[in-house]
């Protein structure tokens, strides 16, 4: 095909709901670094007209998933609504939150569990003890895996060919001074979990923050989810972690499979 030839577009199959379509990619516009956006915003991020996205903006108002004070708008809790059915019928978020409780007591740092989903990592379970990020973090709050612990732990579960089609579109950005921005060497960072079964991140995500993560394996195997806990890089040298944090990480990704196994019979 020459430059001059168009390109061929995949046509929608005919139970494609085109609304709906664009329903989802206004909610799907706000995230952690655009929790505000003003309807030229939206317009833009969406590829719709202003017209078309002030009716959707102002449905979503109306429905009660998107609140405005005439200038700016943003997303409400409810929106938490639309995906709770999927993650409750995982189970996991019931299952963990017990187990995030215990460690959180015992070591008295914060504890989440998350999934993969696409480049990002979703939260669904966590005990925070106290705020030591930025952003808030809190139920379906996604960050980029290559940048956290749980999302190497969940990247080094995958097959081979799903971790290097994931490297080859991954778009890095420099997140801290410490973030690996290097292919080759998130490659061989990602693998490294692998080989070891633990990620311990240090202010790759964040200045300050250090964190470390370990797998939660299904009944086949697979890697399901991740669990971590994450502390004040102050509080903790990189030898104290494995010595005071870790042992007890480890003890509840298992404490979690178990149960996991027990209820998915």
């Amino acid at each position: 095909m020459t430059a001059t030839e168009p390109t061929e577009k995949i046509l929608p199959s005919p139970d494609y709901v085109q609304s709906l379509a664009r329903g989802l990619a206004v909610i799907r516009c706000f995230d952690n670094r655009n929790q505000r956006r003003t309807l030229s915003d939206v317009a833009r991020a969406t590829d719709l007209t202003r017209a078309t996205a002030r009716r959707f903006l102002l449905t979503l108002v109306e429905l009660g998933y998107v609140a405005t004070d005439g200038s700016a708008f943003w997303l409400t809790p409810r929106v938490l609504e639309l995906g709770y059915s999927y993650l409750s019928s995982l189970s996991l978020p019931e299952v963990a939150q017990p187990h995030l409780e215990r460690l959180s007591h015992k070591v008295h740092e914060s504890s989440s569990v998350s999934i993969l989903d696409g480049a990002d990592i979703v939260y669904v379970a966590r005990v925070p003890v106290s705020r030591i990020m930025t952003v808030g973090i809190t139920i379906g709050t996604r960050l980029p895996a290559y940048a956290t612990s749980m999302g190497r732990v969940l990247l080094a579960g995958l097959p081979d060919d799903e971790l290097d089609a994931y490297l080859e579109k991954l778009d890095i950005e420099r997140l801290t001074e410490r973030t690996i921005t290097a292919r080759d060497d998130l490659k061989a960072a990602i693998l490294a979990v692998r080989a070891d079964g633990i990620c311990v991140l240090d202010q790759e995500l964040e200045a300050g923050l250090r964190s470390m993560a370990a797998p939660i394996r299904g009944a086949s195997g697979l890697t399901v989810a991740a669990v971590n806990i994450s502390t004040p890089a102050a509080r903790y040298s990189l030898e104290d972690l494995h010595s005071d944090l870790i042992p007890s990480l480890r003890v509840t990704a298992t404490d979690i499979e178990q149960d996991l196994a027990t209820v998915n019979r």
